[in-house]
């Protein structure tokens, strides 16, 4: 049987809208380079939402920043690919040209709403900033979207709140607020960064709720990073698992959740508590993520794959088709004759 065959980038379909290639973003610390991003490529379509997964430290943020070029510089720095927004390359962009794209047709969710927010603003100005800014409406239409918005995601007596601070909210309505203020403009796509991380279960079924609402009736685009399996399988229509700067596993949901193929998607998907009357015992991924600063010369998951090979050692595993939209980096699917 020969070779299945290797992708240099997965093809952009007719209604994808984002379309990362070859991404590299890299950190030049007195330590060495620490390759962050090494060699990305992943497509966002229209009306879906794809969740990047994987452990802390694996360059999902640090993909995610990468596409309003928001790293930190210095350290950071894009050093090579595209990232194609409706055809056009945004690292070809000015400063001038980004701040018309940021927070207007491609709004960002941060991880932690006590830090995003500005403890010395009313939540409405801080609605109503980019509205004035992006949409050129006065302060009146203005907070009268703001007030619209926050009714939305659910924030009660949003007319009263518009004047509160950010620390007279809990962190559940304080990721509201976020929400509120990301879809101020209309974006054509959400990058929402672990939204629901520090949220009790109760108020994260909430917000779930609030993203896949937001994906049927407004025809969204959400770019989802989480580290939480569970949480990407209410929520994900299509998944890239990463590891160590890499694309690990990218398929639907489905595939990866009833094939899953990589051993480190297996992995993940072990950490899983599940429902039974036994007591079962987790099953964690033996060792910690490498150094990215020197990372193994092939396979980054060598160290901590039972099933490695020699060859694993040797050369970096190039991406091969599992089926249809089923992609995983691993030379246990490379068929020989």
């Amino acid at each position: 049987m020969p070779l299945t065959p290797e992708v240099s980038f997965r093809r952009p379909v007719n209604n994808t809208i984002l379309q990362l290639r070859h991404l590299q973003t890299y950190f030049f610390t007195s330590n060495g380079v620490v390759k962050a991003v090494d060699d990305v490529s992943f497509g966002l379509r229209k009306g879906e939402c794809l969740c990047l997964v994987g452990e802390s430290g694996c360059g999902k943020t640090a993909t995610a920043l990468s596409v309003l070029r928001l790293v930190d510089s210095p350290p950071g720095r894009i050093v090579a690919g595209e990232i194609l927004f409706h055809g056009e390359d945004l690292l070809r962009y000015t400063a001038a040209q980004l701040r018309q794209i940021r927070g207007n047709r491609i709004a960002m969710i941060f991880q932690d709403p006590q830090v995003s927010l500005n403890p010395v603003l009313t939540v409405g100005d801080q609605i109503t900033e980019q509205i004035r800014l992006h949409l050129k409406l006065g302060h009146k239409p203005a907070l009268e979207k703001a007030l619209h918005l926050m009714e939305q995601v659910g924030i009660p007596r949003a007319g009263e709140r518009l004047k509160d601070y950010p620390h007279q909210f809990s962190g559940g309505m304080k990721q509201r607020v976020m929400i509120a203020a990301a879809l101020s403009c209309e974006p054509d796509i959400l990058i929402a960064d672990e939204p629901t991380t520090a949220l009790d279960t109760t108020i994260k079924a909430q917000i779930l709720d609030i993203f896949r609402q937001l994906k049927q009736n407004r025809d969204l685009s959400i770019l989802f990073i989480t580290h939480d399996l569970g949480t990407v399988a209410e929520i994900a229509d299509r998944i890239v698992v990463m590891y160590g700067g890499r694309i690990a596993e990218a398929g639907t949901a489905l595939d990866i959740f009833d094939q899953p193929k990589h051993p480190y998607t297996l992995g993940l998907i072990n950490c899983l508590p599940k429902i039974s009357t036994r007591r079962e015992r987790l099953t964690p991924i033996p060792g910690t993520i490498p150094s990215l600063i020197d990372p193994p010369p092939g396979c980054i998951f060598y160290p901590r794959c039972e099933r490695h090979m020699a060859i694993c050692l040797e050369k970096r595993p190039p991406e091969v088709t599992v089926s249809g939209e089923h992609f995983v980096a691993c030379y246990l699917y490379r068929q020989t004759d």
